[in-house]
């Protein structure tokens, strides 16, 4: 169901898991981490996706879940963040320079996604992964709309990282 590869250390967390979806792109490399790569990624959330988020935000906390905060606000305050550190609208759970997994959890769902980035001299390809367990009947009435739009979001947002040439 997954598709994560086992050398994404996110792969761990993928038994039973609700929903699991994984993309990769390549691009130029330079000796980014992949927090580096992660911090670029959501400094350049497509607008799109942004007011998706806003929209998700105001109706989700009319139901009972909670408001993440937004994409477009997004500005990271530092570079040496730690496990346990909240970077935008997730909180970090692992931290290696090829992977950082950040995670999100409330009563209905537990969503965890990462960045892992493997160079190969001037290149290196970005794997973003995220693994949704759902925790009750809302999470999954949820899951039913966000799953879908979220294999069209992550794709998009990645498109935003640089081409190789």
């Amino acid at each position: 169901m997954d598709g994560i590869p086992n050398h994404v250390m996110l792969k761990q967390y993928s038994d039973q898991a609700s929903f699991s979806d994984n993309h990769v792109r390549e691009i130029p490399y330079q000796g980014e981490t992949a927090m580096d790569i992660y911090l670029q990624v959501m400094n350049n959330t497509p607008k799109w996706v942004g007011a998706l988020m806003r929209l998700r935000n105001r109706i989700t906390s009319a139901i009972g879940l909670k408001h993440l905060g937004n994409f477009d606000d997004f500005a990271p305050v530092k570079t040496d963040y730690k496990v346990g550190d909240r970077v935008g609208i997730f909180t970090m759970i692992y931290h290696s320079p090829v992977e950082v997994i950040m995670e999100d959890q409330d009563k209905h769902l537990d969503v965890k996604v990462s960045f892992h980035i493997t160079p190969n001299g001037n290149r290196a390809t970005v794997t973003a992964s995220t693994v949704v367990h759902v925790k009750n009947r809302l999470g999954n009435v949820y899951m039913f709309f966000v799953g879908p739009i979220h294999k069209l979001i992550v794709p998009a947002t990645l498109k935003k990282l640089p081409s190789p040439e």
